[in-house]
């Protein structure tokens, strides 16, 4: 068993490591070498691309979007077609990273079209609703 003290990031850390037989045993003993630095982790597997979105709807002129800021999963819809909303009020809670965050009217106005359900994930830029 021979001990060795590893410093990764600026941390030591105390080692012991255990001779196997074979060749490596056998070897004669040479002072131990510096580590290879540490290869990247390898990126993480993409996601199954989700179903194909429904054509996008035309907005008309003159309404307002409400659009995704961030990638997330909507956990609420607070709004419905026809609701009178204030600037500010909450239409929907967006999941994004594990955090829940409020999506507002950015103006007073009523709501035309919701086009997002619960549980629904959306890209950024997605149009969620329009007023």
């Amino acid at each position: 068993m021979k001990k060795y003290t590893i410093t990764v990031n600026g941390t030591a850390y105390e080692v012991e490591v255990e001779e196997m037989g074979g060749a490596a045993a056998a070897a004669p003993k040479a002072a131990p070498k510096a580590a290879p630095a540490p290869a990247a982790a390898p990126a993480p597997k993409a996601a199954p691309a989700p179903a194909p979105a429904p054509a996008a709807k035309p907005v008309a002129a003159g309404s307002a979007t409400v659009s995704a800021p961030m990638p997330g999963k909507v956990l609420e819809v607070k709004c419905k077609a026809g609701d009178a909303v204030k600037a500010g009020d909450v239409l929907l809670i967006l999941e994004a990273m594990k955090m829940q965050n409020e999506i507002m009217a950015p103006a007073d106005g009523t709501v035309s079209d919701v086009r997002v359900s619960a549980g629904q994930t959306v890209s950024t830029g997605d149009v969620m609703i329009v007023m």
